[in-house]
């Protein structure tokens, strides 16, 4: 579970979740030497009944583990909509599992012992694609925003607009004329805050994203 509170100026975290605990010491030791902030957990069950801070930030999963996999814990948090960055780490890897784990959408898969900068890189990386996701996904809500001040009749010009429809195609399909086609579409720009086409397809794009991100969540 993520709890509600939001840290939208925190520094990132990094949630290590292994149930070797000399590799958990070391891994907070390594993370505190270099200013990153941790959390540790034994098992992939104390990980999900946790509440985490929503912050930027990732996991660092172990493949085996008691119980709950790290393979299984990384579906489960793609079907709940858990969409922070995971890093692998593990002694018992193999090519066919390092594929699954990177088909899943893992940043790295990571075999122990690994070097600390190999370690830090992959951790880097991973913060930094959860620092895009969160830019994105406030711009998707940002659009989204602006999407809902639209009346029904501009959202029907978008929708033909960027399916490339010229301003009498679109009178001719909705059954206005095309001087009123022109007013729905300078007002539906203006709301969106858009001055072209392709910027109509960049905040098209967005929407998509945040809705199919909504429905994840109330899955």
């Amino acid at each position: 579970m993520v709890c509600p509170e939001t840290y939208p100026n925190a520094e990132p975290i990094v949630m290590l979740v292994d149930d070797d605990a000399h590799v958990r010491d070391a891994m907070e030791n390594l993370l505190s030497s270099v200013g990153i902030e941790s959390m540790a957990f034994a098992s992939a069950r104390e990980f999900l009944q946790t509440n985490l801070p929503d912050r930027l930030g990732c996991v660092v999963l172990d493949v085996r583990m008691p119980g709950l996999s790290g393979l299984d814990l990384h579906q489960h948090m793609a079907r709940h909509g858990m969409n922070t960055p995971v890093v692998f780490l593990t002694g018992h890897g193999d090519i066919a599992m390092s594929v699954e784990a990177m088909k899943a959408g893992a940043i790295d898969f990571l075999t122990k012992p690994v070097r600390d900068q190999t370690l830090l890189d992959s951790i880097s990386r991973a913060i930094e694609t959860d620092r895009i996701r969160r830019e994105e996904t406030a711009a998707s809500r940002r659009h989204l925003e602006l999407y809902e001040t639209l009346t029904f009749r501009e959202r029907q010009v978008l929708k033909l607009v960027i399916t490339g429809a010229l301003n009498k195609q679109i009178a001719y399909e909705l059954g206005i004329t095309e001087t009123t086609v022109k007013l729905h579409r300078s007002n539906m720009m203006k709301k969106l805050k858009v001055n072209a086409v392709t910027q109509l397809f960049t905040v098209c794009q967005s929407l998509s994203r945040v809705l199919y991100d909504l429905e994840i969540g109330r899955g």
